[in-house]
């Protein structure tokens, strides 16, 4: 998993698990999310983050994604 980081918050999404339906990119409310021009090991177009440093952590992404693929964090200062 890897993670990106704002000055707030970690984005950390899972690729591998990603099937790619685009449910967190269509719902989040700051357009952060995005999905790849590359394929994972699954023959699949993951999510990832396009614009980290608009995140205002509201884990929108992280409750619509049916396989938990995305986690959000605070981020340690």
């Amino acid at each position: 998993m890897e993670g990106i980081y704002n000055n707030m918050f970690s984005i950390n999404i899972n690729k591998e698990l990603c099937k790619g339906c685009e449910l967190c990119v269509e719902l989040c409310p700051k357009k952060v999310l995005g999905m790849s021009e590359e394929l994972n090991s699954s023959g699949n177009t993951f999510a990832l983050a396009k614009l980290p440093e608009e995140c205002i952590g509201c884990k929108i992404c992280t409750l619509v994604c049916p396989d938990t693929c995305i986690e959000i964090s605070k981020s340690d200062d």
